[in-house]
């Protein structure tokens, strides 16, 4: 069972998710986020970066309605988007957000990452939060907590970690 805290936070990436505001989320909210996300990177989606994009956001969404029991054309409601992210994603800890979430960090790490060094530098991860939305006032103080092993760079096992962190009420800043 997840905390207030993680319930807030799941709220709110229900509603973010929730593109056109209907109240469900469903394939349509998830291709809207990527193009967002896309334009933001100045990508398309036929570039390799995009590409990669766009299947890690469709295989999350069918991951999710699969485990809703919707289908990929179906749509998930708040109450089952938290039933499958606590059943998914919290309960089964870092596993779970490593199965669920890792190719969409990644791939949104590699279009961050405009040094092709595979890692995100700072001035990068600005450019993930101005992605995603979030104030970019946040991002060098997020960045700091996030940066586990303190060697100036963010690898996507930090990312996934801060991820998780953030829905277990341990980090403030949210990557998703």
């Amino acid at each position: 069972m997840s905390t207030s805290v993680q319930e807030q936070r799941l709220r709110r990436r229900f509603e973010l998710w929730d593109q056109n505001g209907d109240g469900v989320i469903d394939s349509s909210d998830w291709e809207s986020e990527t193009q967002r996300i896309l334009a933001s990177f100045q990508q398309t989606e036929g570039s390799p970066k995009g590409q990669a994009l766009t299947t890690a956001y469709r295989g999350m969404w069918s991951y999710v309605a699969e485990q809703a029991g919707v289908g990929r054309d179906g749509s998930v409601s708040i109450d089952q988007f938290k039933d499958v992210a606590a059943k998914q994603m919290l309960d089964r800890g870092q596993a779970g957000f490593d199965q669920v979430l890792r190719p969409t960090v990644s791939a949104i790490a590699d279009l961050c990452d405009t040094d092709g060094d595979g890692q995100v530098s700072p001035s990068e991860f600005r450019s993930w939060i101005r992605a995603i939305g979030s104030d970019e006032s946040t991002a060098d103080a997020a960045f700091q907590q996030i940066d586990t092993d303190g060697d100036g760079q963010l690898s996507v096992d930090e990312l996934i970690d801060a991820v998780h962190r953030y829905h277990t009420g341990e980090l403030e800043f949210s990557l998703l």
